[in-house]
């Protein structure tokens, strides 16, 4: 019985790392799916300007593309720090929408 306990635990703190960094990069894409739809969102309902979206949409793009350089630098993965940028990244970004979707500019 105590062998297969610690086998379990040695299993489960293998395995708990990659699922974690799974979790992770899931919650960077579900973030930017949330992102994008609140960004067209705007668009139908006219709180966004064509100007405002076009500078929303070059924000994403430039995210997705330091995201995509950091994975290329670490063989498809994040690290710890390249995670926290990108959230950080992410938060400023969702910030930039909401203030845009709230200001007295319509279409």
């Amino acid at each position: 019985m105590k062998k297969f306990a610690s086998l379990a635990l040695t299993t489960l703190i293998a395995v708990a790392p990659t699922l974690v960094l799974a979790q992770s990069s899931q919650e960077i894409r579900d973030r930017k799916i949330n992102q994008q739809d609140r960004i067209a969102q705007g668009v139908r309902s006219g709180q966004l300007t064509p100007r405002e979206t076009s500078h929303l949409e070059h924000q994403e793009a430039a995210i997705n593309h330091e995201e995509r350089a950091m994975r290329a630098q670490d063989n498809g993965h994040l690290t710890a720090a390249d995670r926290h940028l990108i959230n950080k990244q992410q938060n400023a970004e969702s910030r930039r929408i909401y203030r845009d979707k709230h200001n007295a500019r319509v279409r």
